[in-house]
């Protein structure tokens, strides 16, 4: 097996994983973990409860449930999924995901910007999909975006909602502005945006990202399945095609909303799928569509600053055989703001190339380079990101298994990023990627030389998800599988969220999880287990780590309007409830650091 796969693996977790040879660079990180230990809680066994499970000396609170009122005031949540379209523009959205806390006052007090990813419209509405309507869309485009509160801890710890001018919700209707190279291109253009710079709305928000100058970006991603091209398929080979639009649609939104039948308006859905950036302390602002980053489904993107100044930011398209990117801004943070211009609008996209040698390079997406050029049915750099799936393959990138979240490692600049699965890989495996069927999924680092704006870098497989019988590299006490979520906090500890397959105990496949992991030691532990059927995903927390927020999205999504507790009650447990993607945060009892 070539590149990076024996490597960090070994090393990682010494004696508890299989037998390999570590790289020199990782036993190295391994023998100097001499310092304190990163993880101070047991770890937690597996579970299957309708419940969320955490070490002893742990304890978590629901702070925002679906439904919730963003202020206090606002309209209340009716257990029976009666509130109104209108309601629900003022309520939580639904299917959490990624979300950033920025504080207000210090450690007791923030604003905490939360995705709403999608919907289970079974559990959305009284009656389910039945009897579909135009207040029926309306709600359904309510329930997705992001949510803005303020959010504030008492003297017992305790988390709450306050009266706030920056809350606000971001929904499906809200003007959004188009910025960047394809801003105005004729592709990007309506019948109700002829100039196509404006559009109502982000969709599917995926996870997120803060920026250095405190604004929060969130990701459009699976975006294909909101549009409807008609009875027949694309043909195939067509850009629509590539981005998965097909003849079927699970949101009848177009039904009610023309601009999402692609027969009426065929470039509305160039204007999704992009990177969104808003400004969480002004709330008359308007969100900016990023073109600058590439058309994708964009998992998170992750910013940091380059060699000079300038934005560099990572991000993934989470697809089976999709890539792995990173933008480079054209000029410092500090000067573009300074001349009023965004960071983020100007610069180079790239995308990864992993060799077999474990090097790898960063390949320009730059209109005019090989295969890149108007011959190759690229008129211009605008077509080039409105197609970045096409342009990425055209330069020959590494298509991987599903690349998700990605994080940055604290002091050393490493990447990390989840590749969550690909059970459609039954041939062509690569070193990035050595599993056919690939259930479990795996983790991937890429090292820049601690420079985030080189074009080339060394790389690992990190680890191998799953169980023994899928030759992970997990110790078997600590099976997990599908990472996505990934986060390294400010101490070093890497933070991983599951979502899909996990390994069976007791012939019952588990709740997805979180864990842990001290990089340093080679030590990762079981911390968090969900309720039945959901993901868990979304991770941030106050500056001191003493509070954690994560999210908990779609419980029990099995459901129907008739018996809408059959796969979970959690987190209500109401008789005449359902139940709830929600924001929990967890502290530690004696008020520690949490993990610590």
């Amino acid at each position: 097996m070539a590149g990076g796969l024996a490597t960090a693996t070994a090393a990682f977790f010494g004696a508890a994983g299989p037998a390999a040879t570590a790289s020199a660079g990782t036993a190295e990180n391994v023998s100097r973990g001499a310092g304190r230990r990163l993880l101070g809680f047991p770890a937690i066994a597996p579970s299957v409860a309708d419940e969320v499970v955490l070490p002893p000396g742990y304890r978590y609170q629901v702070l925002f449930p679906w439904g919730h009122p963003i202020v206090p005031s606002g309209p209340a949540f009716a257990e029976d999924a009666g509130n109104s379209a209108a309601e629900q523009a003022l309520q939580a959205g639904d299917h959490h995901d990624g979300m950033w806390f920025f504080p207000l006052k210090g450690r007791r007090s923030g604003l905490l910007c939360v995705n709403h990813e999608a919907t289970t419209e079974q559990l959305l509405h009284t009656d389910g999909l039945a009897t579909w309507s135009p207040e029926k869309t309306a709600k359904s485009m309510a329930a997705h975006g992001v949510s803005v509160i303020e959010v504030e801890q008492d003297r017992k710890g305790r988390w709450r909602l306050v009266e706030s001018r920056f809350a606000r919700r971001v929904t499906m209707t809200t003007p959004t502005e188009i910025t960047g190279p394809a801003a105005g291109h004729p592709l990007m253009r309506t019948g109700a945006d002829p100039g196509g710079v404006g559009v109502l709305g982000t969709l599917n928000n995926c996870a997120s990202g803060p920026t250095p100058w405190d604004t929060y970006l969130t990701c459009e991603e699976t975006i294909n399945k909101y549009f409807y091209f008609g009875e027949q398929p694309p043909r195939a080979g067509s850009v629509e095609e590539r981005y998965g639009i097909g003849s079927e649609s699970p949101y009848p939104w177009y039904g009610t909303e023309e601009r999402f039948d692609m027969r009426v308006e065929p470039n509305e859905y160039n204007r999704f799928g992009w990177v969104v950036e808003l400004d969480p302390f002004d709330p008359t602002s308007t969100p900016k569509k990023r073109t600058a980053l590439g058309r994708m489904e964009h998992e998170n993107a992750v910013v940091v600053r380059g060699r000079r100044g300038e934005a560099v930011v990572y991000m993934g398209d989470d697809t089976q055989f999709d890539y792995f990117y990173k933008f480079v801004g054209a000029e410092p943070i500090s000067k573009a703001l300074r001349r009023g211009r965004s960071p983020l609008d100007e610069g180079t996209l790239y995308v990864a190339r992993f060799e077999e040698d474990g090097s790898g390079r960063w390949l320009p997406l730059v209109h005019g380079e090989p295969g890149l050029t108007e011959a190759n049915g690229f008129a211009d750099q605008a077509e080039v990101l409105i197609r970045t799936r096409l342009a990425a393959d055209a330069v020959g990138a590494t298509p991987m298994d599903r690349p998700e979240w990605c994080t940055v490692q604290p002091r050393t600049g490493a990447v990390f990023f989840t590749c969550t699965n690909n059970t459609a890989r039954t041939e062509s495996v690569n070193a990035a990627n050595p599993r056919l069927e690939n259930r479990f999924g795996h983790i991937m680092k890429i090292d820049e030389g601690r420079n985030p704006s080189a074009e080339t870098f060394d790389w690992d497989v990190f680890l191998l998800a799953g169980d023994q019988a899928s030759g992970a590299t997990v110790p078997p006490d600590q099976a997990f599988g599908s990472p996505d979520g990934l986060w390294f906090d400010a101490d070093g500890r890497l933070w991983i969220q599951t979502d899909g397959a996990q390994p069976k105990i007791d012939g019952a496949e588990q709740n997805n999880q979180m864990l842990a992991a001290d990089t340093r030691r080679g030590d990762i532990r079981r911390f968090l287990v969900g309720p039945p059927r959901c993901e868990i995903t979304g991770i941030t927390s106050t500056p001191d780590r003493r509070s954690l927020f994560v999210n908990i999205q779609h419980p029990g999504d099995s459901g129907t309007p008739e018996d809408p507790r059959a796969g979970s009650s959690w987190p209500d447990h109401s008789t005449t409830g359902r139940p709830r993607s929600a924001t929990i945060v967890v502290t530690r009892e004696d008020g520690g650091v949490v993990g610590g």
